[in-house]
């Protein structure tokens, strides 16, 4: 086991202190020997957002290439993003499900309007700094007029062309974009397995058997075939292919001839060439695009009908379309918070362990998301791990019970938004809030007034540091304290000190800190300065501002 390196800095925020880390060593096991000269494990550790973890590495190795993991240019500002709101809207909003199957009429998706303008007016009043929608969900249902489905706004009433609609109204509003385009597809089932799989589930409910949700989607909407080719795990060859594949009358062809527009040559069966072609729509129809939102959800793999993707492909032509765009679930990207509640763990690690290259699957994560452990020193130091990298947690929950909106559903209250932006962006995740328009094509008027109320709380309570309201002493009930990301994520353990009637008191601990950690206090304290200790680290710590907070009005 590699030493940990103990660090004790004490910073007197009245006073503006410097941080002046002082370093405990320790001997170095017998056991282990310095690696020959000439090996990659002498060279010295850069600064990277990945790195490989090398057989010849020593545990103390390991640490310190997890203490020199940072941030891409694209996360660290996505950190910085801290609110992203998130937007379902399709299929399932006219059909009150949470799941479609796929097979649905495309003309039932019939919005009375499209105010997105109403919506980037609710998300700012949350404080939402980027906004993100469900430009396909799991159904295949396609938000913009595609050239390569039939099962699209295309074929609604007006042909609403949404996601158009919503990045011009985000960018008007001063709003990052991100864009969600499910890699599972109901509507692209094989045709003949999918009338096959209908019988079956036919059989199991004269059975008695109970159904799972696709089961009873699909059941509902009967004989009806899927809507679009049958391109999702139909077993096609994989061949070289060009993206964008260019359809009779295409609009772009002249720009693809002149080489205004990219090509790729790619190898891929007939699914990843259509995930290809729409990603290769909306980065150049729609772009820029900070945040790729890559749902790893099969509502099918349960019945025996999978896809396997080519994600390196994916994030091939992504990064050549857009270097600075996070892909959730992607390498260097951003990762799911292992929950659907909105709350990120007391220990939040931002830099993670890998056992494959990160660039070649969705995740990746040895552990699994949901695991209370993501990125301790015993994971790092797994004799499995061969990759390391930066992948801050996204929390995202829904403002309602459901992801789409159900008339007959209540949006969550002001305190608890509050609670949940406490422990998701308090504890170094990205809070990702769900608040899905409804039929009409306009936020709930419920929902504007709870995200309102959140936002006014948000920016009371945290929009100023108390030291800023007048002279010491200074009464609060919340510290925030900060990381400098850019160097890294290192502080393992940590206190808060107060001075309290001329005598120091230790009022708050912690773990991890990373973009930001929010301590809670049982009652306000009342201290002329505060002091962070770091107690344990995996290399010098960086600290960010450290800030003081009422929640209560005075």
């Amino acid at each position: 086991m590699a030493r940990r390196t103990r660090v004790l800095s004490a910073l007197a925020l009245a006073a503006a202190a410097a941080l002046v880390p002082v370093q405990a060593t320790a001997q170095q096991p017998a056991h282990q020997r310095p690696a020959p000269p000439g090996t990659p494990c002498t060279a010295p550790v850069k600064p990277a957002s990945q790195m490989t973890v090398e057989s010849c590495d020593s545990p103390d190795r390991i640490i310190e290439k997890a203490a020199n993991i940072v941030p891409t240019p694209g996360q660290l500002a996505w950190q910085q993003r801290e609110v992203t709101a998130f937007t379902h809207f399709g299929m399932n909003t006219f059909t009150g499900r949470e799941w479609g199957s796929g097979t649905e009429d495309e003309k039932l998706f019939a919005p009375k309007a499209v105010d997105a303008d109403q919506w980037m007016r609710a998300y700012r009043a949350a404080g939402a700094e980027q906004v993100m929608l469900t430009a396909k969900h799991h159904d295949g249902f396609v938000l913009y007029p595609s050239r390569y489905t039939d099962h699209s706004v295309a074929l609604s009433p007006g042909s609403p062309d949404v996601v158009a609609a919503y990045v011009k109204a985000a960018r008007k509003a001063g709003l990052k974009v991100g864009l969600y385009l499910s890699p599972s597809d109901g509507a692209e089932l094989p045709h003949a397995w999918h009338a096959r799989w209908v019988d079956e589930i036919r059989a199991k409910q004269a059975e008695g058997k109970p159904l799972s949700l696709p089961e009873r989607m699909a059941l509902e909407d009967g004989d009806r075939a899927p809507a679009g080719a049958g391109r999702f795990g139909n077993g096609s060859p994989v061949t070289e292919r060009t993206i964008p594949t260019l359809v009779p009358g295409d609009d772009r062809a002249a720009a693809v001839r002149s080489g205004r527009l990219p090509t790729f040559r790619v190898k891929a069966d007939d699914y990843d060439t259509y995930y290809l072609n729409q990603l290769y729509e909306l980065f150049t129809q729609y772009g820029p695009i900070e945040e790729l939102w890559l749902d790893g959800a099969n509502p099918w793999s349960g019945s025996g009908i999978t896809q396997k993707y080519d994600v390196k492909q994916w994030f091939d032509m992504v990064k050549a379309l857009s270097p600075n765009t996070v892909v959730f679930q992607g390498p260097q990207g951003v990762r799911w918070v292992g929950n659907e509640n909105g709350t990120a763990r007391e220990t939040e690690w931002s830099v993670t362990p890998h056992i494959t290259d990160p660039w070649t699957g969705l995740g990746s994560l040895p552990n699994d998301s949901t695991d209370p452990d993501i990125g301790s020193r015993d994971r790092i130091l797994d004799p499995a791990v061969n990759y390391l990298q930066w992948y801050p947690a996204e929390a995202d929950v829904s403002i309602r019970p459901g992801w789409f909106h159900h008339q007959d559903e209540q949006p969550k209250t002001p305190a608890q938004l509050m609670n949940l932006y406490e422990k998701s962006v308090g504890r170094n995740a990205s809070l990702l809030l769900n608040v899905p328009p409804d039929k009409d094509g306009r936020i709930d008027d419920a929902d504007v007034a709870s995200l309102t109320a959140f936002g006014s709380d948000v920016d009371r309570i945290y929009g100023t540091d108390v030291r800023g309201q007048g002279p010491a002493p200074y009464t609060f009930d919340r510290i925030a304290v900060r990381e400098d990301i850019r160097h890294g994520q290192r502080v393992e353990r940590f206190a808060v000190e107060a001075r309290v009637g001329g005598s120091w008191q230790r009022i708050a601990e912690g773990t991890t800190i990373g973009h930001r950690r929010i301590l809670f206090l049982a009652a306000p304290v009342t201290a002329t300065s505060v002091r962070v200790k770091v107690l344990e680290s995996r290399a010098a710590p960086h600290l960010g501002a450290t800030t003081l907070h009422l929640s209560t009005t005075p």
